[in-house]
């Protein structure tokens, strides 16, 4: 199955705030909002939520391709190396002579609130990618728009509808500033709609429709809910609950929801269930969440189907070894 990943690539700054940030924050006067948090340490990452989930399905066995536009930096970073390591087809991106590789700065406080600021750079080339090009050279089974150049991200999307590409659609870190209309074309048609908890409400309050009217729009609803776990919600039948991995000691949740997309991803691929495919999902964004950054870990087969195992049976432990092509 040929699974195309589209949207950022960046560096990310890591921050660590000792203290809670809602302590600083006083609700009647947003408005004014001026506050400055010392940080204790800064750790440099390889990050963009494109490069994430291209590096997790790279873990799990498969070959993903990167779509996604980068600055001439990325190379001599060995980000481009580091991908291809991994398994990850970065053949196809594009360079931009000029701008910087995209650079995301997140700082976490002691209850994992983040606060992230976000500087674009080549990324907001990405509406000069043609995916329908992609596709006629290598034709696409699945294309997962993720946060992107608005621009590129809407020409993905319709690309999609018109080459008849079956697509996810992971708006997410977007969503913020996203008006209804805009999220309304993101999401329309997906075989897939990817959110968390929150922002499968903030879909719902922008584009004012309700939980039942985002499903008929889309195939297949995946909400994630942290500890909760994930709830999949089918075009017909009962929705679809998988508890989280017990035990999970959290170190920093940045990346966490990206690793899970591309665990559901990878069981789909596999002809996994959706079942399946949540628990491979809910199995790798633990590993992910006991580490620092988002590319940081490493995945063995033993190790993965003993933790599935461990999680959900031996039943499921079974069927995820045999699917999957992990080391």
């Amino acid at each position: 199955m040929h699974l195309a990943i589209a949207g950022s690539v960046a560096t990310d700054h890591l921050q660590i705030f000792s203290g809670k940030f809602s302590d600083s924050l006083v609700p009647d006067q947003l408005d004014k909002l001026a506050v400055s948090f010392l940080v204790e340490d800064l750790d440099v990452r390889r990050g963009g939520c494109a490069a994430n989930i291209s590096f997790a399905l790279g873990s799990l066995g498969l070959r993903p391709t990167l779509v996604a536009s980068v600055g001439s930096d990325f190379a001599a970073q060995g980000y481009r190396t580091w991908l291809e390591d991994a398994g990850v087809d970065c053949s196809l991106l594009r360079v931009s002579p000029t701008l910087h590789t995209a650079l995301c700065t997140i700082t976490t406080d002691d209850a994992h609130a983040q606060i992230v600021t976000f500087y674009p750079g080549a990324m907001s080339e990405a509406r000069h990618i043609d995916v329908a090009a992609i596709h006629a050279d290598r034709p696409i089974d699945m294309l997962l728009i993720g946060p992107d150049d608005p621009a590129g991200m809407q020409r993905h999307t319709r690309t999609a509808r018109e080459q008849g590409i079956p697509f996810a659609a992971d708006p997410s870190q977007q969503l913020a500033w996203a008006d209804g209309e805009l999220i309304a074309d993101l999401i329309d048609g997906a075989a897939y709609l990817f959110s968390n908890d929150y922002e499968a409400a903030l879909i719902e309050k922008k584009t004012g429709w309700s939980s039942a009217e985002v499903q008929s729009r889309v195939g297949i609803r995946v909400v994630t809910r942290g500890k909760g776990g994930v709830s999949v919600y089918p075009a017909e039948g009962d929705p679809i609950e998988v508890a989280a991995v017990p035990d999970v000691e959290a170190v920093d949740p940045t990346g966490v929801g990206d690793s899970f997309r591309a665990g559901f991803l990878a069981g789909v691929s596999a002809g996994l269930g959706l079942e399946r495919a949540a628990q491979i999902g809910c199995t790798i964004a633990a590993g992910v969440v006991e580490t620092t950054g988002t590319q940081e870990y490493t995945l063995t087969r033993e190790g993965f189907v003993a933790r599935i195992r461990g999680a959900y049976g031996e039943s499921a432990a079974q069927d995820v070894d045999a699917a999957l092509s992990l080391p």
